[in-house]
């Protein structure tokens, strides 16, 4: 297939100095000066003629792309549903219709009923480019929800008040909601947090329902850090709504009471850099999970009256990362990580016996689901692995039963028997054992002929999980094996393996991806020149500092909303995340070992004249994450510097953010379009 000549987006001058050293940057223009409106015309015309170019591109491939869409279509239960969760006197679950994008909201009493639908995405959605429902929280009379939604990606969300009764909005609380909205306990008003101009969750309000707007009261407002962000919570015995502030190293929480949130909120321990701290309450206390003694957390109690006086509970370990906690009334719930596999454990309060749930799998991913009610006779458990479709659990304590509630079901077929899956640690350079989680189907021929695909993100201390998914089926059944590298940067293997790759130590997250893929090649998964690789956000970062590094490895690269223009970023605090981003990756603007450090690598600086693999970038014209300019400069850059006639491609969701689009078939054809490149590229599509 002979494609038209790409855009290719003029150089204009630009350059900046910092630190002794001038930047220049002839594609700074891209940056439409109204952000976060985009209305300049040569903006739009670039994006627009990028797009054409993908279209262009698809076109041939529209019947690859319809079947891999029917594929991914056929895998997913058309009148899906959540198993319903009680709370109180209340069972709410969602259901889609057939052929529908979006969820409709139902509930009824627990006693028995007809149902009622409470909320109907569906008709919300309806006219709408993209929609998406943040947050659905209802009363504790269960009279009344607070309802989130974003209906242009840009993470800006509308706070409404509904009379569940009637199924009217009573009134628009804000138009710049964020988060999760908690209400007080006599149902008279709802605390929620706001997002400024910069987008930055800042203060913490108290409106009460029908009261004029002017009359909502800011509980707690973040002004000595900018880059801390706001959020609140409410504790599981349901007394406390704690309002936490902090950024990716730093956290503050406060605590007002929830039939009193105008009260003087008190403060548990004041901010000390590099410490991080949670807070639940049960049985008059406060139980809190921190890191202030041990890099892998602790968990401590303490009186409200006296909250800043820990006493410890539970050491730290080397061995068990402790991720969460959540204090029920028998049971003190544990969410922990022993040699990067995830544990369940319930505590009891008096003699401090643990009960750890248990899963037959090696390799797996469990987490305590939707568990809204203070004295549960079960807990709800959410299991998966690469080859068990998602399963939900409730776990009986009295019994140690594991009651099975629902498992994924994959209409077009499954037969887990048909795949297999494998841990590896392959070794980074400096000797370090970077674990990778491989499935494939069985007949995948060890010897270097087959395909492969690798995803990673390796940031934040978030953890990719070994889980199962149904849109990989279409790449396994063509004889791709796929991989999860649990590179650092993440927290797969404790806290520590997320600080060994951030800050100064963040190359060890490139050099892990690419050492991993090497480790894999070695062990007889594809060839160089024969990978798939994909990675988002910061995840796209990481795609764009390997195809740099390693270019031959890669026979396709996909960069979703890449984080690529690293440096210019990281010195714009005026830009919504900056501020809150520099303890993890440093302030360029103050240290110049870090300025030098970032421009090390950062994939948009060190584009060169070589080849490049065949690359998809993606972006959102609405992303107030990663802004769109980022992927566009990049592209850009590329286009003007590559040496190759590989493909490169640009595809801006005009009407979207961050996760691109919203609805459920949307969002499939978007994987089928990426599969279709990948296929297409690597010669695997039959």
């Amino acid at each position: 297939m002979t494609l038209s000549p790409p855009p290719q987006a003029p150089q204009r001058p630009y350059s900046y100095e910092r630190h002794g050293v001038t930047v220049e940057d002839p594609w700074h223009w891209l940056r439409d000066p109204g952000y976060p409106k985009v209305e300049d015309p040569d903006v739009l015309a670039y994006l627009n003629a990028e797009n054409a170019y993908f279209e262009a591109w698809k076109a041939p491939h529209e019947n690859l792309i319809e079947t891999l869409f029917q594929e991914l279509k056929g895998r997913q239960k058309e009148d899906d549903s959540s198993v319903p969760v009680k709370d109180g006197d209340w069972l709410t679950w969602w259901a889609f219709q057939p052929g529908a994008q979006y969820r409709q909201w139902h509930r009824k009493l627990a006693t028995g009923g007809d149902d009622q639908l409470i909320f109907d995405e569906v008709a919300e959605a309806e006219g709408k480019q993209y929609f998406r429902l943040g947050a659905f929280s209802i009363s504790p009379d269960g009279k009344l929800a607070a309802t989130l939604v974003d209906d242009d990606g840009s993470e800006r969300f509308k706070l409404r008040i509904r009379d569940l009764a009637s199924g009217k909005d009573l009134e628009t609380v804000t138009e710049v909601g964020i988060g999760s909205p908690v209400w007080t306990a006599d149902s008279s008003g709802i605390v929620f947090t706001e997002v400024n101009d910069n987008w930055r969750s800042y203060r913490a309000r108290y409106h009460r329902v029908g009261a004029p707007r002017e009359e909502t009261v800011t509980l707690y407002e973040e002004k000595d850090d900018l880059g801390f962000s706001v959020g609140v919570s409410r504790s599981h015995d349901r007394s406390l709504i704690f309002i936490a502030t902090g950024d990716n190293t730093t956290s503050e929480v406060r605590f007002v009471p929830a039939d009193d949130p105008t009260a003087p909120p008190t403060l548990i321990s004041p901010r000390r850099t590099g410490r991080e701290y949670q807070a639940d309450a049960a049985h008059g206390r406060l139980w809190i999970l921190t890191n202030d003694t041990h890099v892998n957390f602790r968990v401590a109690s303490a009186d409200p009256a006296a909250p800043g006086e820990w006493e410890e509970v539970i050491p730290g370990s080397d061995r068990t990362y402790l991720r969460g906690l959540a204090a029920f009334r028998d049971h003190l719930a544990l969410t922990t990580r022993v040699d990067g596999l995830d544990q369940l454990t319930l505590r009891d309060y008096a003699s401090g016996a643990e009960e750890r749930i248990p899963f037959a799998e090696a390799s797996y991913t469990a987490s305590f689901g939707s568990n809204p009610e203070y004295a549960p006779d079960t807990y709800r458990i959410g299991y998966t692995s690469m080859v068990t479709p998602g399963t939900v659990y409730d776990y009986d304590p009295r019994t140690r039963e594991l009651i099975t509630r629902k498992v994924q079901e994959i209409p077009s077929g499954y037969d887990a028997s048909q795949y297999a899956t494998e841990r590896l640690m392959l070794p980074a350079r400096d000797g370090t054992l970077v674990p990778a989680s491989v499935v494939y189907k069985r007949g995948y021929r060890k010897d270097g002929s087959q395909p492969l695909f690798i995803y990673a993100y390796g940031a934040y201390g978030h953890a990719i999980p070994p889980s199962f998914s149904t849109a990989r089926l279409s790449l396994l059944d063509r004889g791709f094996a796929y991989a999860i590298a649990h590179i650092r940067g993440g927290d797969d293997l404790g806290y520590q393996w997320f600080l060994d790759g951030k800050l100064t130590k963040r190359t060890n997250t490139f050099i892990d991806f690419v050492d991993v893929a090497k480790g894999l090649v070695a062990e007889g998964f594809s060839r160089p020149g024969r990978i798939a690789i994909q990675g988002g956000s910061a995840g796209g970062e990481l795609m764009g500092v390997v195809a740099n590094t390693d270019p031959e490895l890669w026979g396709a690269v996909i960069a979703d909303v890449p984080f690529v223009d690293v440096v210019s970023t990281m010195l714009d605090d005026t830009l919504p995340l900056t501020p809150g981003e520099w303890p993890e990756w440093g302030n360029p603007i103050t240290d110049p070992d870090a300025f030098h450090l970032l421009r090390s690598y950062s994939p948009y600086d060190n584009v060169t004249a070589q080849c490049y693999p065949p690359m998809l970038i993606t972006a959102g014209l609405n992303d107030p994450r990663v802004t769109y300019w980022e992927p566009a400069k990049w592209a850009a850059k590329l286009r003007a510097s590559k040496t190759d006639a590989n493909l490169l491609m640009l595809k801006t969701n005009m009407g979207a953010g961050h996760g691109g689009k919203s609805g459920r078939w949307d969002s499939l054809r978007e994987v089928a379009e990426e599969y279709a490149f990948v296929l297409t590229q690597l010669d695997a599509a039959a």
